[in-house]
């Protein structure tokens, strides 16, 4: 009779003891400090730690339960830790998963504000280009136009006609010649004259259809 009373005994022992084992396991409480991340509210840590947002107030004197900063350090009360090392794990990896999501798509972003850019410029550069060219021969061709125009209405376009004290294709004074009546001479005198005159051959064109000369 004494030893069955001694071996219940002893099992009654045991399981109270792992049943201790196992309550600690699973619900140990204390009080931990956390850092408050991005998108972290007083609510949500309450939440994850086991904890209350009255509890998380009073410890930490909070003014306005409704502000917190990235980057404060909070005390929580009674926290649970295998809610906290579960919870942890859980908000880590998703966190550096969005950071390098934002920091991919702020490259990709970057990249092609960059290359929209240098696309827009290159664009712009070579319709201004082509503009420029665009203006420039059609410039030239207006000034050669003219030319033409005056040499016929001057001599019939002969590098030797004569009329008096005017001579060549463009009727020049023969003191502007200087004894030169080249062709070549001739085209570089009236270009100067013309330019120093009137600026243009078109310019001088029209002012030779408003007077009969130039």
């Amino acid at each position: 009779m004494n030893i069955k009373k001694a071996f219940i005994t002893t099992l009654g022992t045991a399981a109270i003891l792992g049943a201790g084992i196992f309550a600690g396991t699973t619900s140990a409480n204390a009080d931990v400090r956390v850092t408050v991340k991005s998108g972290d509210t007083v609510a949500k840590i309450a939440n994850q730690y086991n904890s209350s947002i009255s509890a998380i107030e009073k410890a930490n004197n909070l003014k306005n339960v409704n502000l917190i900063y990235v980057g404060e350090s909070l005390e929580i009360p009674n926290a649970t830790s295998a809610s906290t090392t579960s919870t942890t794990s859980a908000t880590t990896t998703p966190s550096q998963s969005t950071t390098t999501t934002n920091n991919t798509n702020t490259y990709n972003a970057a990249n092609t504000t960059s290359n929209y850019s240098q696309q827009s410029s290159n664009t712009a550069s070579t319709g201004t280009t082509s503009s420029a060219s665009t203006a420039t021969s059609t410039s030239t061709s207006d000034s050669s136009s003219a030319k033409a125009w005056i040499a016929n209405k001057e001599s019939g376009g002969s590098y030797t006609a004569s009329n008096g004290n005017y001579y060549g294709k463009y009727q020049l004074s023969k003191s502007y010649l200087n004894g030169d009546y080249s062709a070549a001479n001739q085209e570089k005198v009236a270009d100067a004259y013309v330019s120093s005159r009137y600026g243009s051959w078109a310019a001088a064109k029209a002012f030779w259809q408003a007077n009969g000369w130039y």
